[in-house]
């Protein structure tokens, strides 16, 4: 009795289709749900299958990368995609518990261990209205050049080893004292209350004297 009825099973799953492996070929990514093009490792071809992936995450895998495929009702016909990978782009020997985005081009951000977030790129842009940074320790940049397009505040001391050179705009303003240590060179004149260094006079008992030479 038994022995029939697990061939009656057998027979009954042996027409749902179950879930299986493909290659993907091709992904439209323009709909609202992405659509994929896929060989089956059993020489079936899928046609505008649908790829779920979860919500704020979004990704187009590139051709050759593997996929985990579920018949709906056990037809091959209304197949979803649930998984995708790409060996040969994956990053590897990740520590337990890190957690890492990436591109086959090389970019990635990595969620290392030491709450660490290490990012790696060509170009990295930020469009927003307000970027906050707060560093309770420091902020480092090492590179050869940092820009500002429009004005830069700082709301304490600004300290440099490496000079400093003001060109075009309205040249330099300071309001507040200035403690210079060393010497001080100028290719036009400058002025004190007023005076001209390079024009002024004195007065004297013969008259006013020359300005200086």
């Amino acid at each position: 009795m038994w022995h029939e009825v697990d061939q009656r099973i057998r027979r009954a799953f042996s027409n749902v289709r179950q879930g299986f492996r493909a290659v993907l070929t091709h992904v439209d990514s323009n709909g609202g749900v992405q659509a994929v093009q896929a060989d089956a490792l059993a020489g079936e071809r899928l046609q505008d299958a649908e790829l779920f992936q979860h919500y704020g995450y979004t990704s187009n895998p590139p051709p050759g990368s593997m996929a985990m495929v579920l018949p709906l009702g056990g037809r091959s016909s209304h197949s979803v995609v649930i998984a995708t990978e790409h060996g040969s782009y994956r990053l590897q020997s990740l520590q337990p518990g890190e957690v890492a985005l990436y591109s086959d081009e090389g970019s990635k951000i990595v969620l290392k261990r030491g709450k660490i977030i290490a990012v790696e790129c060509d170009a990295f842009q930020l469009n927003c209205k307000t970027w906050q940074v707060n560093a309770s320790e420091q902020a480092s940049f090492t590179t050869p050049t940092l820009n500002a397009s429009a004005q830069f505040v700082a709301q304490g001391q600004i300290s440099g080893n490496g000079g400093l050179a003001i060109q075009g705009g309205g040249g330099a303003s300071v309001n507040g004292d200035i403690k210079l240590s060393g010497s001080m060179n100028a290719s036009g004149d400058v002025k004190a209350s007023g005076k001209s260094l390079a024009s002024h006079t004195h007065d004297a008992p013969n008259g006013p004297t020359s300005p200086p030479k």
